[in-house]
């Protein structure tokens, strides 16, 4: 058999693998396939006289969901609550309502929410004309509006017409959010003392899962 029609490869290492394995190659003039069954990285040398490497990667991937276009694969976020019915509870309005959509709602425990930070919010202009990024005090503001749809509700405390921040702390800013991001905030009531309309709540905002920012916020809630 010539070296340029041989189509048995020696394996090398051989003691790589712990039982022998069954290896089918085929050769054309120009090109060499290797098709193997197992799920390793093996490294075959040719028996012709160029000494011919070739290793290859045999983790097969399942290319069914490739198939699927991009624009497909991700479902959009729920809606509990739309850009309607938050205008009827919160009091703010252009260019300060900084919730767009609640995603989810515990009565009188917690509301999710998002914030879909574009370029055309009207802080990026000057934060920063060369590098968009949204003031981490808008952020914490977008917070405190999400923790006003928990707190306004009548599961909580009653109806009041508004609420005001009372204090903030452990405020931490992890990553900056830019414009295109999706900021989703989380607000959690720790406690509410009904008699005097005063909350605390612990709240987390995340841009693709990573935590941007997290702190603990104190509201009072009362008619102006």
């Amino acid at each position: 058999m010539s070296a340029t029609s041989s189509s048995l490869m020696s394996l090398a290492p051989a003691q790589s693998l712990s039982q022998p394995r069954r290896v089918k190659l085929v050769q054309s003039p120009t090109s060499l396939s290797v098709s193997l069954p197992i799920s390793r990285m093996l490294c075959l040398k040719s028996n012709n006289q160029r000494n011919l490497f070739a290793c290859c990667s045999l983790n097969v991937q399942d290319s069914a969901g490739q198939d699927t276009p991009i624009e497909k694969r991700y479902p959009a976020f729920p809606t509990v609550m739309d850009i309607n019915q938050i205008r009827e509870i919160l009091p703010h309005r252009f260019p300060f309502l900084l919730v767009d959509r609640v995603i989810e709602y515990n009565p009188g425990v917690s509301a999710v929410a998002i914030k879909n930070v574009t370029i055309n919010d009207n802080f990026f202009p000057g934060h920063f004309p060369e590098r968009p990024i949204m003031p981490g005090v808008l952020m914490i503001e977008a917070m405190a509006q999400v923790g006003g749809l928990v707190m306004l509700q009548p599961e909580v405390g009653g109806s009041r017409d508004s609420f005001f921040f009372a204090g903030i702390d452990k405020v931490r800013f992890r990553k900056p959010v830019i414009a295109g991001d999706t900021l989703v905030m989380r607000m959690t009531l720790i406690k509410f003392q009904k008699r005097f309309g005063i909350a605390k709540m612990e709240g987390k905002a995340y841009v693709g899962g990573d935590l941007v920012c997290e702190g603990e916020f104190l509201m009072a809630s009362g008619s102006v």
